[in-house]
């Protein structure tokens, strides 16, 4: 796309508002808009009009097909594909498409994880338009975007939860700003995803077995480098890798997708994607179709792209960053102002945030566990598996003389001086960013950093648009419960002992040193290491209940979910396991049969003519032990798996991976790392890290 037609070509394969103007009757876009802006329930007659309008549209940018696009609990997207043509006894055919085929689908839902919602031989399901999502055309397709249920409307999806999600969440805002005198049209989050992954070529891709069946490498030794020498990050962009982003800039503007940023990484061949924020929904719509989008383009330029959260050892895995933020008709309601100590409504909302995040830390924890995710979250490229939250230099003292009820100190915008009269003044920011943080305050939103990159995310969203709908609620029943005092003096009284109840959870400092666990647990907050420790969380009674008030998840549901989440873990790591006694059987032993052979071969000959081979003998001697080590490793690993895969309870299930079958991957991992050390490279099956990672 040359540069004097983005414009022109933003938005080329998106449904957007200037079409449906363009195209809808005027008294059918109102009503339209006051379904997508108000909730205002759709008739069957405004659904034809669309449909048809929509219809048009995608035959005129060279669509055959419809389909509905849903985010099933795999947590990718799901689409099946239906002509829009409807024969004619002629022999031809008409170009058809309903207000009803537009409104609801019935896909096979026996197929996808339910958590135990559907039984095996209970196929039907139902997905329904979200109009709040714009549709979209993809590979002359017209994508609608949906919400994906079961035959009695239980939720079978990311997506319908996080709606159900944003609706308490807008409800509760508004009680509180009305209190302030507001009276909002519209309350809403914002989100802007940043997208980390990796680039490697596909030939290397290819001849890794572990990369294609589990995204990862399931072995390798330590490069010879790695990022030690920090010169990848921010540096300058590979001719072929820029190729790619160009590509993908240009297909993600068609869609209408707003990718701003674009840069190398702190790994080696890791990169990043970030947009200019959007509303919840949609945002998390588009970073799934961004992710789809890498892979495809990735492809056109003989690359892959890994999106796993820690496809390589020895170098930083991939994060995404979830940056939320809440505003009402366009007004960000995190934005501190000039003087935040003085700015009432901002105070009320940053205690809310807090109270939230410490109320149901377990929650959050929760929502970004993944057996991909357990690789990063506390390691020196991640935030610690404890959640904490960040406020900065200029919010943080303000809280502090909130709690002790002194009157904070003002806290202006700082000059820099850099030395050099050529050079502008800059102005430091009230917040310096806390890599370490994993929920951090940065100047008008909260970055939550601790998702991973291949995750959907809807599940931390979920827990995060409730829990401050539940403290908004909060807020307005303290107000009322002291109706005959000032407003003023009551909402500080709220925001001051809101803050001094949930301090525990304000920390600015080194996320990653054994000092903050330690203090972290004479604090009181949870340390949900890994998967297995973190998913109880959601099956509590009380967080059960914590669901069902704000009418985002029934007891069933949240059971569902329980139950996908950890055989979706159990299932991971079987194939993992799986993978790798594969690989050592097939691949790595025979390579090493072959290098040991030849070697003593080469010490029998040499024995012939008197000569003593004493480096041959010696490395002969390693290898035998090494094959030996490998061989009992596997064997191990193999029965270690069958012992957990047998376990049916879910919990059992992940608690024996995690501490049966885990560690004997690490000790085959070991053994057979060990040997590529020393076994000769023409022997050796696989492409090395020095190789994939450091491509020309």
């Amino acid at each position: 796309m040359a540069t004097d037609k983005v414009s022109e070509e933003y938005g080329s394969l998106l449904f957007t508002d200037k079409d449906m103007q363009e195209r809808l009757p005027k008294p059918t876009y109102k009503k339209l808009m006051q379904v997508i802006k108000e909730g205002a329930p759709l008739d069957i007659d405004i659904a034809n009009e669309v449909a048809h309008a929509m219809k048009e549209w995608a035959l005129e940018k060279g669509a055959t097909h419809y389909t509905h696009w849903f985010q099933p609990l795999t947590g990718i997207t799901s689409e099946k594909h239906d002509s829009f043509i409807s024969p004619k006894g002629d022999g031809s055919v008409l170009m058809t498409f309903s207000g009803k085929e537009l409104v609801q689908g019935e896909p096979d839902a026996s197929s996808f994880p339910s958590g135990g919602l559907r039984a095996t031989f209970e196929a039907r399901g139902y997905t329904v338009w979200d109009p709040t999502s714009p549709a979209f055309i993809k590979d002359e397709v017209l994508c609608i975007p949906t919400a994906f249920i079961s035959y009695t409307g239980e939720a079978l999806d990311k997506k319908t939860p996080l709606l159900r999600s944003e609706v308490a969440l807008e409800k509760q805002a508004k009680r509180l700003l009305a209190l302030f005198g507001q009276k909002p049209h519209r309350v809403y989050t914002t989100i802007g995803p940043e997208q980390e992954y990796f680039l490697i070529k596909e030939e290397d891709y290819q001849a890794r077995p572990d990369l294609i069946l589990t995204g990862r490498t399931l072995f390798g030794c330590e490069p010879a480098k790695g990022q030690e020498l920090e010169e990848h990050y921010f540096g300058a962009i590979r001719p072929t890798v820029n190729e790619f982003m160009k590509e993908l800039d240009d297909e993600l503007w068609k869609l209408g997708i707003p990718a701003k940023t674009k840069h190398n990484e702190v790994a080696p061949s890791q990169h990043e994607l970030a947009p200019i924020f959007e509303k919840g929904s949609l945002a998390i719509d588009d970073n799934l179709l961004t992710m789809e989008k890498m892979k495809l383009i990735a492809s056109h330029h003989g690359l892959v792209c890994l999106q796993h959260e820690k496809p390589f050892d020895y170098v930083n895995g991939s994060g995404k960053h979830n940056n939320w933020s809440l505003c009402a008709d366009n007004k960000n309601l995190l934005e501190p102002g000039d003087d935040p100590q003085d700015n009432l409504q901002f105070l009320v909302f940053l205690a809310c945030l807090v109270a939230a995040v410490d109320d149901h830390a377990d929650l959050l924890r929760m929502s970004v566990a993944s057996a991909g995710n357990d690789h990063r979250l506390g390691a020196n490229e991640a935030p610690p598996a404890i959640i904490s939250v960040f406020l900065g230099d200029a919010l943080t003292p303000i809280v502090e003389a909130l709690v002790k009820k002194e009157q904070p100190e003002a806290h202006d915008r700082e000059s820099i001086d850099l030395g050099v009269p050529q050079l502008p003044e800059v102005l430091r920011d009230n917040t310096d960013r806390n890599r370490t943080s994993p929920f951090a305050f940065t100047g008008n939103k909260f970055e939550f950093r601790m998702c991973g990159s291949q995750q959907n995310l809807s599940d931390p969203n979920v827990i995060l648009n409730t829990a401050v709908a539940e403290q908004c609620e909060r807020f307005v029943d303290y107000v009322a419960d002291r109706a005959d005092e000032d407003f003023t003096t009551v909402a500080m009284r709220f925001v001051r002992h809101t803050f001094r109840d949930h301090q525990r959870i304000l920390f600015d400092g080194n996320g990653y040193s054994e000092e903050w666990e330690a203090e972290a647990a004479r604090r009181g907050l949870p340390n949900l290491k890994t998967t297995p420790d973190a998913l109880p969380a959601l099956i509590k009674p009380e967080n059960i209940k914590f669901f069902e008030k704000y009418g985002v998840l029934s007891e069933s549901e949240v059971h569902a979910r329980y139950v996908a989440k950890a055989e979706q873990y159990a299932k991971l790591l079987n194939i993992e396991a799986n993978t790798m006694v594969y690989m050592t059987r097939h691949m790595y032993l025979p390579a090493l049969f072959d290098y040991s052979g030849d070697i003593a071969t080469s010490v029998a000959t040499k024995a012939e003519l008197g000569i003593d081979a004493k480096a041959e003998k010696k490395m002969v001697s390693v290898l035998t032990d090494g094959i030996n080590a490998i061989s009992d490793a596997v064997d191990d690993l193999e029965a270690k798996n069958a012992q957990a895969k047998g376990l049916e309870d879910p919990q059992a299930a992940d608690d024996c991976y995690r501490d049966v079958v885990i560690p004997a991957m690490t000790a085959l991992r070991t053994a057979v790392d060990d040997m590529e050390k020393v076994c000769g490279h023409d022997y050796w099956p696989v492409p090395s890290y020095n190789k994939m990672l450091f491509y020309v």
